[in-house]
């Protein structure tokens, strides 16, 4: 039944003529591919019990089917179109199978969103797979009017989609009734996996989540998630809102499953023991902060053994900060996971090669992964701190409702700007012994591998910001076709940038935030010009899960 509606609505949309005009040649989708440098991801489970083993390999199953999932949020014709591609067993056919598993639809995020295949709309729907795509944001607010608040709570909430109901109205349906064949298999094998696994606190995490694709709540598994503390260290549900543009609302489905490194963790329970520290001295006036954030965030460093749907679309993911929902977030505090096999994979095959065109001669030994790694971690760490439940006027509030379709960018470049001056306090203060070239150096290497992702992307627009104003605050030089850091001038406009940030989500500023994104959400020509010449380097990383492979092999005729 769903392949029929998937059809259909393909078959109109190919009758609207807001088509595609035509499919990207052989050549052109071998360049698309190559911008992705393949990898192979490993991961030592020799030391899991048993039980975990056996529980893994059915979390394995669980996310595969994720990416069915996330094919209709993305665009309502992906599952009828994926079908046909695989049924083309050319070289060209091949080829575009491949592009679009990347992207998990035949929408290039590097270019856009626009379409590299025939017969599709000429570019994403703003509202991908969640709102019908004839609707646009003055319609939706309209119906919204209309509701009682508990219905617009609903249609506003991450986890609804918006269909068309009788006589051309609108109705919000809930998740577990949309993917209900999906998220029953899934909780199947949820709970086939608790019923494996020895930790007390994976099998309490898996019952609840089973229970929460059925029912639709997912609070009481978000703050299981939070207490989550076991060898495989799971995060498997509706989280990201990116893929919304028209308001950032609807949450996407996404797995990483991976295997906890017990090591590298011990090591970074340093930086949670300092997190209110950093909270109380944040570049803002004292009544923005927060005098006692929730509970201590765990950090965990993991290797992913399988990521699926958002997770393993696009540019992919190095670390994330979990869960969004404020409710948590107010009371547990967040989760920061760091994908170091990830991290390691990406530095190697894109960074050092960017750096070499970017970057000074005199700069490029100061690029180091331990810098690298270390904003990242630091980056997901500024997500957890900073205004979370504000008030406007006279009415609580928090900054995602009020920045609404502006939030997830300047979030993104709150949450690197913020990374950069919680390690400087640090450095200061004296608790971190850390060379401040190699940061500010491999951070300014690193925005180009974050620019050449597109300013339409959330990550991509908020580093524009970002870039632009160090420039404007002279902390970035361009001089002799390369970039190098002024170190007279970085501290001081990393403190400038990360309060004006702050202060638009304090306030809940979304004229200020737009003005912001008219000035500095640019691609401005030197900028351009460096990025120009790294046309022939790899964007990212296209992983093959190889111990995900041996452990559970895909079944024939499975999302792949």
């Amino acid at each position: 039944m769903k392949k029929n509606a998937a059809a259909l609505l393909l078959a109109m949309t190919l009758s609207a003529g807001l088509l595609s005009a035509e499919d990207a040649t052989l050549p052109q989708l071998q360049s698309m591919i190559a911008k992705f440098a393949p990898v192979d991801l490993k991961v030592d489970t020799s030391k899991l019990s048993p039980g975990d083993r056996s529980a893994l390999a059915k979390l394995i199953e669980a996310s595969r089917i994720l990416d069915h999932i996330f094919l209709g949020q993305m665009w309502a014709g992906n599952p009828a179109l994926y079908q046909k591609l695989k049924a083309d067993t050319t070289p060209l056919g091949k080829a575009r199978l491949e592009a679009f598993w990347l992207y998990k639809g035949p929408f290039s995020d590097l270019d856009d969103h626009k379409a590299f295949l025939a017969g599709v709309p000429a570019r994403k729907p703003l509202g991908a797979g969640f709102y019908p795509e004839d609707l646009n944001k003055k319609q939706f607010e309209m119906w919204l009017a209309t509701l009682p608040a508990e219905a617009k709570a609903q249609a506003e909430g991450f986890f609804t989609v918006i269909q068309r109901a009788p006589g051309n109205t609108l109705k919000a349906v809930k998740y577990s009734e949309v993917y209900k064949d999906d998220l029953t298999e899934c909780a199947r094998l949820f709970r086939e996996a608790a019923t494996l696994t020895g930790n007390l606190s994976l099998k309490t995490f898996l019952q609840s989540r089973a229970q929460a694709f059925l029912s639709n709540d997912y609070y009481a598994s978000d703050v299981a998630w939070m207490d989550l503390d076991a060898p495989i260290d799971i995060t498997f549900g509706p989280y990201e809102t990116y893929n919304d543009e028209i308001f950032g609302y609807k949450a996407a489905f996404e797995s990483y499953v991976n295997i906890r490194d017990d090591a590298e963790t011990a090591k970074l329970k340093f930086f949670g023991d300092h997190m209110q520290e950093v909270e109380n001295n944040l570049p803002i006036d004292a009544k923005y902060r927060n005098p006692k954030l929730g509970a201590l965030s765990p950090i965990r460093v993991v290797n992913q053994v399988i990521a699926s749907g958002d997770g393993d679309h696009g540019v992919k993911t190095a670390a994330y900060n979990l869960p969004n929902d404020e409710r948590v977030v107010h009371e547990k505090g967040s989760k920061k996971v760091m994908l170091k096999n990830v991290q390691e994979v990406k530095f190697e095959a894109t960074l050092k090669p960017i750096a070499k065109i970017a970057l000074a001669a005199a700069a490029q030994p100061s690029l180091q992964f331990d810098s690298f790694f270390t904003h990242i971690l630091a980056h997901e760490m500024s997500h957890g701190i900073g205004p979370h439940q504000i008030t406007v006027n006279g009415k609580a509030s928090t900054p995602r409702q009020e920045l609404k379709d502006l939030y997830s960018a300047i979030e993104e470049a709150k949450a690197d700007v913020l990374g950069l001056y919680m390690l400087q306090f640090l450095i200061d203060k004296g608790y971190l012994k850390h060379d401040e070239k190699t940061l500010y150096t491999t951070f300014l290497a690193s925005s180009f591998r974050t620019l050449r992702f597109g300013l339409l992307e959330a990550h991509g627009k908020g580093m524009a910001v970002q870039f632009n104003y160090l420039i404007d605050k002279g902390a970035f030089v361009y001089r002799n076709n390369a970039w190098e850091v002024d170190a007279s001038k970085i501290k001081g406009a990393v403190r400038d940038l990360a309060h004006d940030l702050l202060m638009i989500e304090a306030t809940g500023d979304y004229a200020g935030a737009k003005q912001m994104f008219e000035k500095l959400a640019v691609l401005r020509p030197d900028a351009a010009a460096t990025i120009a010449r790294m046309s022939n380097l790899p964007v990212d990383i296209r992983a093959t899960f190889v111990t995900a492979n041996a452990l559970a092999p895909a079944k024939i005729g499975a999302a792949r």
